[in-house]
């Protein structure tokens, strides 16, 4: 029985290993979140945490940004993980019918 378990574990980490070295290969891009003057803060702030895994404060700060000057960045993630979160994020406003909007650019 431990010998099957210490081989589930090592595909665990072989795999988690070929995950992010898949990630490294993949090109960068940059996350922006643009300013709407719907979409509650308190919404903004959990997609950020959430969704894009900010800290509180730091989730707080892009929102301001983003709210004084139109748009803030987020993050930077190697672009299929960018497109796939900001998916997430799209759906997540939409479904609670905010117009919540975040773009990608490459890095």
């Amino acid at each position: 029985m431990e010998n099957v378990w210490l081989q589930i574990t090592e595909q665990e980490t072989e795999r988690q290993l070929d995950t992010h070295l898949e990630d490294a290969l993949e090109p960068s891009c940059r996350v922006l979140i643009h300013n709407d003057n719907v979409t509650p803060y308190d919404f903004v702030i959990l997609i950020l945490q959430r969704i894009f895994k900010l800290e509180l404060i730091d989730a707080e700060q892009v929102t301001l940004i983003a709210h004084t000057s139109g748009m803030a960045y987020v993050t930077t993630l190697p672009c299929p993980e960018a497109k796939r979160r900001v998916g997430k994020a799209h759906f997540a406003a939409s479904l609670e019918g905010f117009p919540l909007t975040f773009s990608i650019e490459p890095e």
